[in-house]
């Protein structure tokens, strides 16, 4: 059996309380189904409908859940388009959506996916692993204004020009890049050491990251899926949100204090959550994992302009 440990699965537990009132969980980022496991056996009422558009977490995913079967459906769908459940007959809504962000660890230790800076792979970083832009396309035809901006609004890193730079003026004495270990190479050439060793982390850490979200428009495809889960919620429903970087964090936070401006429901509690120590210690993942729970209002509530939001 293909696993992994999940983030923060008793926070997720806490949040869902009381357990016997979870009816329907929508799970946006179903991967291999380690939080859908604990929700399902925990939850004893609740049937769960996963999305994920990975054909192999899907296909993980159902084998690690079959002893819950008929307690379960995945949708092979990127969860951007979770506000077409509401085109469901008879859909009545879901009593929470939970949304675990990031890359899961089967795209991580699989090489040939591409999404890994420590192991040797193709240049590729597709969730959904069918057509579309890739990383190596990216790197061999983006111009150095273009890896700029990505770099820096998706990676968040410092060294974005010089980086783009290098990487451009590499390519035009045909240096063109096709694997991830080339990638990493051509990083630590660019960079001075001196550069690296005050970095804190691997020097090619920021790059993936932003090549990743550029690739799979991730941060387009999370503002729409929020925008859709508070539709598809029932009043009083929740939405909890796990994310390990800080645009993924901040684009929740705002939503929900947007939300709670409007009157649409509240953040429960205020601030975000954090993993205990002894988890962080068991489980590395979790080091910059927060969580951020919304709980929409009953009908009664809110205000007028967001009773248009949530369906009564």
């Amino acid at each position: 059996m293909n696993a992994h440990v999940p983030v923060m699965a008793d926070e997720v537990l806490a949040a869902l309380e009381p357990w016997e009132n979870v009816k329907l969980l929508v799970d946006a980022t179903l991967g291999l189904g380690g939080h859908a496991g604990k929700v399902l056996a925990n939850c004893h009422n609740a049937h769960l409908l996963g999305f994920d558009q990975d054909p192999y977490a899907r296909k993980i995913a159902a084998e690690n859940l079959a002893k819950f079967d008929g307690r379960f459906e995945i949708e092979a769908d990127n969860f951007r388009h979770i506000e077409k459940l509401l085109e469901r007959d008879g859909w009545q809504g879901a009593d929470a959506v939970f949304f675990d962000l990031g890359v899961s660890n089967l795209q991580i230790t699989e090489a040939e996916r591409g999404f890994s800076f420590q192991e040797d792979g193709p240049l590729d970083m597709r969730m959904d692993c069918q057509g579309g832009l890739t990383a190596e396309k990216i790197l061999n035809e983006w111009d150095i204004p273009e890896l700029t901006r990505i770099f820096r609004e998706y990676g968040e890193e410092r060294f974005a020009w010089q980086l783009a730079k290098g990487i451009v003026r590499s390519r035009e004495r045909g240096g063109e890049l096709h694997t991830t270990g080339e990638l990493v190479e051509l990083i630590r050439r660019i960079l001075p050491e001196p550069v690296q060793r005050k970095m804190g982390g691997h020097p090619a850490r920021h790059v993936f990251q932003a090549l990743r979200i550029a690739v799979n428009d991730e941060l387009n495809a999370l503002s729409e899926a929020l925008d859709g889960a508070v539709k598809v919620i029932k009043p009083e429903g929740k939405i909890i949100a796990i994310s390990y970087h800080s645009l993924e964090d901040r684009m929740v936070k705002l939503r929900f204090r947007g939300w709670s401006e409007e009157g649409l429901g509240e953040m429960r509690p205020r601030k975000a959550l954090i993993p205990q120590d002894a988890e962080v210690e068991a489980n590395r993942k979790a080091r910059s994992a927060k969580m951020r729970v919304f709980q929409a209002f009953a009908a009664e509530r809110r205000t007028k302009s967001a009773l248009l939001r949530i369906p009564t």
